[in-house]
């Protein structure tokens, strides 16, 4: 698959590099979760470049350093001499700074934790020393996000303070997915578009895996993900376990709750057997950001009324299907995993479908104020998308149903009228059924 969009991100790297070469060295720092396309975009960006591209994989110090070195001569075609410590590598590579301008690139920045914690504070005193007389763009990637962000923002950390930008990349858009299956299948129905969501939230590298198969309707996409050897299938563990570590027990059973439907913390705990979680769910908010609190638009930050959703589209669905029927996947009955999901997909889709036009709302800039509205006690009156234009004036009020045939217009009214008395008396509101043909 080519490469797509990051158009902005890719002139505010370029325009870094500039600085860094005409003023002195700067620091930026670019984090997402895994399969984002953080390297991607950083070689594209800078593809006509000299980069020293490292990478931090788990071996020892004096392994990693040596295939570096290898690295550092081939791009910059000087002598290095053996070197077993990375401030070494380090050092060797700001003097070279001195004299010549390139890129640095050092990717899976956060596993320097699992190698010798001390590189952190010696990499911020050299690079206190050498920043102002050096003209190297120094660019650091990492996909463990809550690890990048205790690193760089956290002041206890030595290197808090010395980012001169940090980039967080998200997945592509909707226009982009929509670019994408008209590349490649340009007689693509909504439904498949709906499904390209759904299955890979927009994440470029799953994205790419159903493009480069060529699994772009909604029966091959499923038949992708459910066989033996399918990347899918243990993506969420391995995203996950390197996010929590070793005690991701707990947070895994908090997202299989939610990705069930128990979406407030008293359905939560009694999934757990009435366990406490709320200094896990502020984690997985706060420092993961793995889920987020919903609550009913213009409801007030400390109200109680919160529902807990999967923040990441690919996570809803993974914890869904493949983790929940993990005993299919043991007794290798991929048809059996193909059928469950093939079943449900008009079902699940659904409130997929209500995630995606809010998305496309938020991508259109014009509205200061997306989310969903119901009373605090039950769920009547409850209402998928309300939306409040930048002026302040509008509201948007949205029922959002797979087929427009299941829209029940009087029962809308009767919702606005609730609407208009509880919260909206002072808007114009502007009401509407979306539905799959409106994508």
């Amino acid at each position: 698959m080519k490469f797509y969009n990051r158009t902005k991100e890719i002139a505010d790297l370029q325009r870094i590099r500039e600085m860094s070469y005409n003023d002195h060295s700067k620091l930026t720092v670019l984090t997402g979760r895994r399969r984002i396309g953080k390297t991607s975009l950083i070689l594209n960006a800078l593809k006509d470049e000299t980069i020293v591209y490292l990478f931090v994989s788990r071996k020892s110090e004096a392994d990693l350093c040596k295939g570096f070195c290898n690295e550092i001569e081939k791009r910059l075609s000087v002598f290095v001499p053996k070197m077993n410590s990375f401030i070494e590598v380090f050092r060797f590579l700001l003097e070279q700074g001195k004299t010549k301008k390139f890129s640095l690139v050092i990717d899976e920045f956060q596993e320097f934790i699992n190698i010798n914690e001390s590189i952190y504070s010696e990499i911020q005193n050299y690079w206190d020393q050498y920043r102002t007389t050096t003209h190297i763009n120094f660019i650091v990637s990492g996909s463990v996000y809550s690890l990048m962000i205790k690193i760089f923002q956290d002041k206890k950390e030595p290197l808090f303070g010395r980012a001169d930008a940090m980039m967080k990349l998200t997945p592509f858009t909707t226009s982009v997915l929509k670019e994408i299956m008209s590349d490649y299948k340009p007689d693509y129905t909504n439904d498949e578009l709906l499904a390209l969501y759904t299955y890979t939230g927009g994440v470029p590298k799953y994205v790419e895996l159903l493009v480069d198969n060529k699994a772009l309707t909604i029966h091959k996409m499923i038949k992708y993900i459910c066989q033996s050897d399918s990347p899918f299938i243990d993506e969420g563990r391995n995203l996950l376990i390197q996010e929590f570590g070793k005690k991701y027990g707990n947070y895994f059973s908090i997202l299989d709750a939610i990705s069930s439907g128990m979406n407030t913390q008293s359905q939560i705990e009694a999934f757990m057997g009435e366990k406490s979680i709320g200094g896990q769910l502020n984690k997985l908010e706060a420092i993961y950001e793995v889920i987020k609190k919903q609550r009913p638009l213009f409801a007030k930050e400390g109200s109680q009324t919160v529902r807990y959703e999967v923040s990441d589209n690919f996570l809803r669905f993974w914890f869904r299907y493949i983790e929940r029927n993990r005993t299919l996947i043991e007794l290798g009955n991929y048809e059996g995993l193909s059928k469950l999901i093939n079943d449900d997909y008009p079902t699940y889709s659904g409130k997929t479908l209500e995630l995606y036009f809010k998305q496309k709302l938020l991508e259109s800039f014009e509205y200061r104020a997306i989310g969903s509205w119901w009373e605090p006690k039950g769920d009547q009156n409850e209402v998928d998308i309300v939306a409040i234009t930048l002026d302040n004036k509008k509201a948007l009020v949205a029922e959002v149903k797979r087929q427009k045939k299941n829209f029940k217009p009087q029962l809308l009214e009767s919702k606005i009228e609730v609407l208009k008395n509880k919260v909206l008396s002072k808007y114009e509101i502007n009401s509407l059924c979306l539905d799959i043909e409106d994508m």
